[in-house]
Parts: C-alpha cells; sequence; structure tokens
C-alpha cells in the first residue's frame, strides 16, 4: 500500500511548560493496584496458547518453511517494484560543469554515470548500396579494414552518443571481432563468416547476432536486402542488458588538450585501399580542429544528419594481410594479423606523429605508443582507424 494514501490519525498536542494541568487526584484511583509485572507476563503466554502452535517436530518444521516461503514472496513482490536504473538513465543524467570527466571512450567530457555504459560495437557495411550510412559520424571510434572484394567495412563503437538509426549492419569477421573486444564491448552484427562465427564462441565474444536477436533490429523499405537491417543504439543497450552485458572494463586511451599548430605541417591525408570506389581522402579544417573525409572522390555524408564525417583523429595502422578461404562469390577473405604490433601514424592538430600500436590478445585493448615508448596520447573526439597493409598505401602533405 503507498504509504502516501495512509490516513494519519492526529497526535495529542504535547503539554508544555505553564499550560494549566490539573492534578486533581480521583480518591477512588488511590486503592486502585497498578498490575504487576508477572500478571501481564501470564496474560502474553495466554495469548500465545491461543494460536496453536503445532506439538510436533515435525509440524514445527513444516510452520518454519511455511514462514520462509512467505518472507521469500513479501521480499520478491517489495524488491521487484524498487525502480531499476537502466543504461538510458546513466546517459540522462546531468551534473555540473565541474564535475564531467573525460569519456572512456572519446575523451570528450561527460557525466561520470555515461563512463558506466556499456560500449557497443556495430558492424556496418560499406558497399556501394550500403551508402550513405546512418550513425557513423556519432561513433566514438571506427575501424575500417578490407574484407573481401576490395570492399571495406567497418566497426563503429558508441557509449556516450545513442543514436536512433544505425547502419546498414552486415555480417562480422575475425579481426573486427578482435578488434571489438579489446574495448570490452558486445558486438552486433548480422550472422559472420564461418571463422568469425567460430571465433565468436570460442572467444567468448558478447554476441547480438541479429540471427538469434531479431526483434531488436529492423529492416527498411527504402533498401533492398541484405543492405536494410538497422538498430538503435538505445536498443541494442536494452538487449544488453536482458543478456547481463552491463560490465565496462576499457580504460580509454591516453588524452592530452587539443592544442591545433598555429601552421598546419599535414592538411591531405590519402588512403589507397583498394579501387577508386574505396579510396578515402581526408582534408584537414583548421577552424574545426577536424579532418573532412571523402571516399570514392565525393563527401562522406552521415543519413542521419546529412553532414559530412569528420573525426578529430585519424589514424593509420600497418597490418600484416593475408589471403584466407574464398568466400560462396569466389573472392578471397581478407585475414589480418591484429594481435601484433606496427607502425602508427597518427594524424591530429594539423600535424603527425609516427609511432607503434600494439595489442596482445583478443582481450587487450589496441595501444598506441611514440617511437621512444612513451604512450601516444590523442586529443578529444571521434577517432578513425584505419588498417592499411603498406606504408605506399599511405600518402600525406599540405
Amino acid at each position: 500500500m503507498d504509504q502516501n494514501n495512509l490516513t494519519h490519525r492526529p497526535q495529542p498536542k504535547a503539554e508544555s511548560e505553564g499550560d494549566n494541568v490539573d492534578f486533581t487526584i480521583n480518591e477512588a484511583d488511590i486503592d486502585k493496584p497498578e498490575p504487576s509485572q508477572e500478571s501481564a507476563t501470564m496474560k502474553h503466554r495466554k495469548r500465545f496458547k491461543k494460536l496453536h502452535l503445532p506439538k510436533t517436530k515435525k509440524g514445527r518444521l513444516g510452520l518454519i518453511i511455511v514462514l520462509v516461503i512467505i518472507a521469500g514472496l513479501v521480499y520478491h513482490f517489495t524488491s521487484s517494484t524498487k525502480p531499476k536504473v537502466t543504461i538510458a538513465d546513466l546517459r540522462k543524467t546531468t551534473v555540473p560543469k565541474s564535475d564531467l570527466v573525460p569519456s572512456l571512450l572519446t575523451g570528450q567530457p561527460v557525466a561520470p554515470s555515461v563512463n558506466k555504459i556499456p560500449i557497443t560495437g556495430v558492424m556496418i557495411e560499406n558497399s556501394r548500396q550500403a551508402r550513405p550510412q546512418s550513425g557513423l559520424s556519432s561513433a566514438g571510434v571506427v575501424f575500417e579494414a578490407l574484407t573481401e572484394g576490395g570492399i571495406t567495412r567497418f566497426l563503429a563503437l558508441y557509449q556516450n552518443t545513442a543514436p536512433n538509426n544505425v547502419g546498414p549492419i552486415r555480417s562480422a569477421r575475425p579481426y573486427f571481432v578482435s578488434w571489438d573486444m579489446g574495448f570490452g564491448a558486445a558486438y552486433a552484427h548480422v550472422g559472420g563468416s564461418p571463422a568469425a562465427l567460430s571465433d565468436i564462441q570460442a572467444w567468448g565474444t558478447e554476441d547480438l547476432n541479429q540471427f538469434y536477436n531479431g526483434n531488436y533490429y529492423h529492416r527498411i523499405s527504402s533498401r533492398l536486402a541484405p543492405h536494410n537491417v538497422y538498430t538503435a543504439i538505445s536498443t541494442l543497450n536494452q538487449l544488453e542488458q536482458n543478456k547481463g552485458f552491463t560490465s565496462v572494463t576499457f580504460q580509454g586511451f591516453p588524452r592530452q588538450k587539443a592544442q591545433p599548430l598555429a601552421k598546419p605541417s599535414v592538411t591531405n591525408i590519402n588512403l589507397a585501399l583498394s579501387r577508386s570506389d574505396y579510396n578515402v581522402n581526408y582534408t584537414y579544417d583548421s577552424k574545426t580542429n577536424t579532418y573532412n573525409r571523402d571516399e570514392g572522390g565525393a563527401p562522406m555524408i552521415d543519413a542521419n544528419n546529412n553532414q559530412q564525417i569528420s573525426p578529430s583523429v585519424v589514424i593509420a595502422i600497418v597490418v600484416q594481410e593475408t589471403q584466407g578461404p574464398l568466400d560462396s562469390s569466389g573472392a578471397y577473405y581478407s585475414e589480418y594479423n591484429v594481435n601484433s604490433s606496427g607502425t602508427a601514424y597518427v594524424f591530429q592538430d594539423g600535424g603527425l606523429t609516427i609511432g607503434q600500436w600494439s595489442k596482445a590478445g583478443n582481450n587487450s585493448p589496441i595501444i598506441f605508443t611514440t617511437s621512444n615508448g612513451n604512450p601516444l596520447r590523442l586529443i578529444p573526439g571521434q577517432a578513425w582507424i584505419t588498417a592499411i597493409t603498406s606504408q605506399s598505401q599511405l600518402t600525406y602533405g599540405l
């Protein structure tokens, strides 16, 4: 019963010093005896006997069991009515500006509660039929690599942002799964290559496969299958809560304050990933301290906001790649050795730092260090990380 609806009886007014109090003694009460402690105890014993408690040991044991069950039911129904804190609640929490902390994923200022939200990875397609994609501009970190047939694909990671439309979502590949697990992230995808599906099970990935969780995804009517599967990050958060995927293990990249160079040393970055449709160009914008991304010779637009994708940090990592088995179309699957190390080219603030990347295992984060082994600090904002197989695929300059 709601305590707010209870009727409270008025309490008698307490007598204070100075009030007129009648101290007249009723003579009839002088000889009335006060009830003794013994008589009060006897009364309680008589009432207790009226409960008719079981006299046998078996009967008393049965009563205890019944009482335990009743207590359990009371606890269940009373505790279940308590409001539970949801991921949406954590994301909506507001605090004074002085209490903001760096986001684990982006380094941008957020309420401390946001860093308790699990990181969610989404496998996003990049074929011609998939463009323009939705939700990429809102991701905190994006990984880019070839899959097969010269087509690239993206792993977009979300925590402090929750776009309502993300996609189109496609199938898993092992190297994207490993990158995802390095952030302690759940992994949203639609099926996958045989190796990826086997690895997801063997590695204990927090799996959000659309094949088994179809109610948390939807298909749009404006595109043909298989380029039409989408979801919302808030919907995936609900799925994560239902599956118990609520822990946050990623510690965040080392960060530094953005300090744009007065005279930028690198304003143009080119990545020759395969054929022209998938080659990438970035142009540095000194006004926003970001890099405007072109793909296939045209600005890469997010369909959610019709804005050009412009990360704050662009990173090219040199990763060893080999050809895997053939897929159903006769194209080779790409196999990247992501649990390794190599050269990293980090573009930020209009400049370039050449260092190293390393990743010790599937559950280990990708780490960036300078040439002398110190942590390579990133400025706040979106980081876009592209795997290349040779330094020759990367060119840059003014």
